[in-house]
């Protein structure tokens, strides 16, 4: 009985060490490899302009900013588009005509933070959706503001 335990004990820990060496072969095969960084002088050449950070409010912000990728951000009505370059506190900003030249030259590029609006907007449709067939509902059914487990207010209550 007891040499079958331990054949039992060194099955488990080849088995163990095995499923691990495969989560991590499995977890570097599916790593997402980074974008290449953005060229300053090609930058430069599609227009883009270059903001020194002076303050150290300015250089805490380009440094919190998502490396390597252009960034979108509007302010009193226009559209910038950003590119932090933390090593040099420094921000290359454009507007709408010098980011389409740079889709232009990099069709496979995106803007930071794309994907998460993206997530953000089906969750939003999915919420609208779900609202529209709970409103039909609740207007289709004529007792629903007579039934007890709603609460509807009295005129004393509202104050009259």
């Amino acid at each position: 009985m007891n040499h079958f335990l331990k054949i039992r004990r060194v099955n488990l820990r080849t088995l163990t060490a095995a499923f691990a060496a495969l989560v991590l072969l499995a977890g570097a095969a599916g790593a997402a490899k980074p974008a290449p960084p953005v060229d300053d002088a090609e930058l430069l050449g599609l227009g883009f302009k270059v903001l020194v950070a002076t303050t150290t409010a300015q250089q805490d912000w380009v440094r919190r900013m998502a490396p390597g990728q252009i960034r979108a951000m509007q302010r009193t009505g226009k559209k910038y588009f950003l590119y932090p370059d933390p090593a040099r506190n420094q921000v290359y900003v454009g507007g709408p005509t010098e980011y389409e030249a740079y889709l232009k030259a990099h069709p496979q590029s995106k803007l930071a933070g794309q994907d998460g609006a993206k997530k953000a907007a089906d969750y939003r449709a999915k919420q609208d959706a779900a609202m529209q067939k709970s409103t039909a509902r609740d207007l289709s059914d004529p007792y629903y503001w007579t039934n007890t487990a709603v609460w509807v207010p009295t005129w004393g209550e509202l104050g009259w």
